[in-house]
């Protein structure tokens, strides 16, 4: 396998920047997820990556060799789409040989490669189906195994599980979580899903209007947002924001801030070229906040959806902001009820 190195990647289409100056290295064997809202340019690097976009300026490297110049066949690269493109007349098993009979590999060979990837991904009983016979998530493994077969340095998957419905998406995730761990392979994955995301990247990337905004392991970025944007992104129900002031902290890693009734210190402040009296956004997740009686934070119930595995409550405070509050116990919270928080400055962010 092989590391990627991305250096000054650009991509402009016409006057529209969609990539702008990205440098990213993705380690030989990780798996690394681009993340973030439809139009952010995740597809595009990813196509870059693969030599299906041409670059405006900068190098991508794959394993140690330039391959700005080299077409999508000679890149070392093996690509799973959204769309699983089988070919409908073929078995299943010609379908993951049909490269490699491109290829020029000799039958013997063909039928060892074919039937190791079948094994990996338990589908050894399906390889004389056609695809119309089979179900969307045996399809898409069918797919995976026609990237397998070709032994590529980087495998590239570009929303694979989009097609899917909710269970078979998480079944396939799980398999290509199993497979990865099995192979060691260097992954792209593609995906607009924070939860693809959180669960099967070792980093990741997320991306807004062709820019990285953050870079880290799936808990990093949680825990410690970089920006708005991203602590906006990752985390569901996303993450509550409430206007204010910086009263104290400024240019310290550590604020205090003031709005909607609460007085916090010590909160982790991120926004660090800030000043006393600035206009500020506390951060703090809907997990992360404390029914309280005594709480400085108040809100009026407005929407109660009992999940069975937790109870996420909609509330708007008196000055109208809306905000969540979610628990794994069941809450005998009804709408319209007041309701009092607490928040663990040490848990919240400001920026």
């Amino acid at each position: 396998m092989a590391q990627v190195e991305l250096k000054g990647v650009k991509k402009s289409f016409g006057k529209t920047d969609v990539i702008r100056d990205v440098n990213l290295q993705i380690n030989d064997g990780e798996f690394v997820v681009f993340v973030g809202p439809s139009g952010c340019g995740k597809s595009t690097l990813l196509r870059l990556i693969a030599g299906l976009e041409e670059l405006s300026s900068g190098e991508i490297h794959i394993a140690d060799r330039a391959v700005m110049d080299l077409p999508p066949s000679k890149r070392g690269i093996a690509m799973v789409f959204q769309s699983y493109a089988l070919y409908p007349h073929m078995s299943v098993f010609h379908n993951m040989a049909f490269s490699l009979d491109l290829q020029g590999v000799s039958k013997a060979e063909i039928h060892e490669r074919v039937l190791a990837a079948a094994k990996i991904l338990q589908m050894e009983h399906l390889l004389d189906r056609r695809p119309a016979a089979l179900s969307g998530g045996q399809r898409q493994r069918v797919a995976i195994g026609r990237a397998i077969v070709r032994n590529p340095d980087v495998f590239l998957f570009d929303e694979p599980l989009s097609n899917l419905d909710a269970a078979l998406r998480h079944d396939t995730r799980v398999e290509i979580a199993k497979l990865h761990k099995q192979l060691g392979a260097t992954t792209v994955y593609v995906t607009h899903d924070q939860v693809e995301a959180m669960t099967l990247a070792d980093k990741i990337v997320v991306l807004k209007d062709g820019e990285v905004m953050q870079v880290g392991s799936p808990m990093d970025l949680f825990k410690s947002p970089a920006n708005e944007f991203v602590a906006g992104f990752l985390g569901s129900p996303k993450m509550n924001f409430f206007e204010g002031e910086l009263t104290g902290g400024a240019g310290t890693d550590q604020g205090h801030f003031k709005g909607e009734g609460l007085t916090l210190s010590g909160v982790r402040l991120v926004s660090t070229d800030k000043s006393v009296g600035d206009k500020i956004l506390l951060g703090i997740r809907p997990q992360h906040m404390t029914l309280d009686s005594d709480g400085l934070l108040k809100g009026r119930a407005t929407l109660v959806e009992r999940l069975g595995t937790e109870t996420v409550v909609e509330l708007l405070t008196e000055q109208g902001t809306s905000f969540r509050f979610a628990c794994p116990e069941m809450l005998d919270i009804a709408t319209g009820q007041d309701v009092s928080f607490s928040i663990d400055a040490a848990r919240a962010h400001l920026f």
